[in-house]
């Protein structure tokens, strides 16, 4: 694990090689964004913020509209209508030019990793330094060791990802994600497939990682329990909207019904089990009728 006196030491890193660090207050911020594919709408008039230095968890059932906002943050989408601001940049507004540019201050944990399978360890997580800048290989290896050594790999360097773990994998992919000393990292379900202790260690490298960069994460997760030990807000969508939001201690008082059922699994209550249909009286008897 880390260790806070040497936090700086660690990630002296090269953002202020690759980056001029912008000086807003929210690395994201979102106002009435709406979208949809094209008659079907996703997202109807979502606001929310993200400080800097903070980790914001979103959370939600399926086909709420949680990776279809992180896809609109990276600019893989563009919105019908409202703000989206990410380092104080429109999204939208930023030519193809400018997206790049903003995306090498972004990072992606995503769901499984998505390692190069033919690459090392060592070349998996060197990959965004050889391809962003032009650091000798000697400075890479420095780099690539610090990173490593943050998540606990350092001695798997020259491992293939055939040789790892489901949880040695993920910590891989963050010692990738966090390789540029990116300003906002993304995290799409990083406690996914992961057992206990290695879900436990993702979620306190994001938020020790998180910290040490100066950074800002989102966090999109089912895993409501891990993700209130390390995360400074929730936003819960449901149907495309926000329908509530607090920190991990105003959720866990909440008395709102959709927040009381999702944090604490329960099968009765404002969230439905069945896919809205036909009654099933109805749907018995026409097809014996047929």
């Amino acid at each position: 694990m880390l260790k806070s006196a040497s936090n700086q030491v660690v990630f002296a890193g090269i953002r202020k090689i690759l980056n001029t660090p912008s000086n807003v207050s929210s690395l994201v911020d979102l106002r009435d964004l709406r979208f949809g594919y094209g008659a079907t709408d996703v997202l109807h008039g979502v606001t929310l913020n993200v400080p800097r230095g903070k980790v914001v968890a979103i959370m939600g059932g399926s086909g709420c509209g949680k990776t279809t906002l992180m896809r609109l943050i990276g600019g893989q989408l563009k919105p019908k209508s409202g703000l989206l601001k990410v380092c104080g940049e429109s999204v939208p507004e930023l030519d193809r030019t400018g997206l790049y540019a903003l995306r090498r201050r972004m990072s992606m944990l995503f769901q499984f990793g998505a390692l190069f399978t033919d690459m090392s360890v060592f070349d998996n997580v060197a990959f965004p330094m050889r391809e962003h800048t032009e650091l000798p290989e000697v400075i890479i290896r420095d780099l690539v060791l610090m990173k490593l050594h943050a998540v606990g790999l350092r001695g798997s360097a020259q491992l293939m990802p055939s040789e790892l773990s489901g949880g040695m994998a993920r910590r891989v992919a963050l010692a990738r994600a966090i390789a540029l000393d990116p300003e906002l990292m993304l995290f799409d379900e990083p406690f996914a497939g992961l057992d206990p202790i290695s879900l436990g260690v993702i979620g306190q490298l994001i938020r020790k990682l998180n910290d040490a960069l100066g950074a800002s994460s989102i966090v999109v997760t089912h895993d409501v329990q891990e993700s209130l030990k390390i995360v400074d807000y929730i936003y819960f969508l449901s149907e495309g909207k926000v329908v509530a939001e607090g920190t991990p201690d105003e959720i866990r008082a909440s008395r709102d019904p959709w927040v009381h059922q999702f944090v604490w699994g329960e099968t009765d209550g404002p969230v439905p089990f069945q896919v809205p249909a036909n009654p099933y009286e109805e749907a018995l008897l026409g097809a014996q009728g047929a």
